[in-house]
């Protein structure tokens, strides 16, 4: 039951910023409801792929953004708009907040406090997981470029 739960929230709440960000980029009102669904369905994915199945963030990050991609393909090919019109947007809830602050926060700390191997370690632990995260978004996002996309088709 707590594993249902946290999908609904996580995915409610993940639609709230897809949107949002949707209007940032101008994308157009009848495309709103497809960039909700698609954040929602990439952080209920990533929260399924962790909670669930025991991956980690990285990998369920990289999974969430690919599928998302090839279903933001699908989608655009059937409104005739163009991709990323969905996918960047729905992206944005898969965004690592909370590893990205805590690195901030301890780099503050050793300029403020000076170096300690405690905060050394928090800062490089913490900015490596926000980079591969972010990695796994970005090629996540291009999957379908790299799959489908070519002069000669890898599939």
């Amino acid at each position: 039951m707590n594993l249902l739960l946290g999908l609904v929230q996580q995915m409610a709440l993940a639609a709230v910023p897809a949107v949002g960000f949707g209007m940032v980029f101008n994308v157009p009102v009848r495309v709103l409801g497809y960039c909700a669904a698609g954040g929602a369905l990439g952080r209920g994915l990533r929260y399924l792929l962790i909670e669930g199945g025991g991956l980690p963030i990285e990998w369920s990050t990289l999974l969430a953004a690919a599928a998302v991609s090839l279903l933001g393909v699908t989608v655009a090919q059937r409104l005739r708009a163009h991709p990323k019109v969905f996918t960047v947007a729905a992206m944005i809830p898969m965004i690592p907040g909370v590893p990205l602050f805590t690195t901030l926060i301890a780099i503050a700390q050793i300029q403020q406090k000076g170096l300690s191997n405690e905060l050394l370690s928090t800062a490089i632990t913490q900015g490596l997981k926000a980079a591969f995260i972010v990695a796994a978004l970005a090629v996540g996002l291009a999957v379908p470029g790299l799959l489908f996309y070519r002069r000669k088709p890898v599939v």
